[in-house]
């Protein structure tokens, strides 16, 4: 079985299509956290794609695992 590597996904309006600053943190959606990146992924997609013609809303995936425990190598 292989290792739990923890992804949050989640997204929101952002200042600039630029940046990653959120525009209001109480309206960021929070997807879900997902027990490997490819299933992390599968989620970003899906919600990233459907706010694909608005250039102010972002999704993105961010690795826990690595926040978590930072002196692990990264794979």
């Amino acid at each position: 079985m292989a290792k739990q590597l923890l992804h949050l996904v989640m997204g929101g309006r952002v200042t600039d299509p630029q940046t990653l600053e959120f525009q209001n943190l109480e309206e960021v959606h929070v997807v879900g956290i997902f027990p490997s990146y490819a299933e992390a992924e599968e989620a970003w997609r899906s919600h990233a794609q459907r706010t694909v013609d608005d250039a102010e809303m972002r999704y993105v995936i961010v690795h826990l695992h690595r926040l978590l425990e930072p002196d692990l190598p990264a794979s």
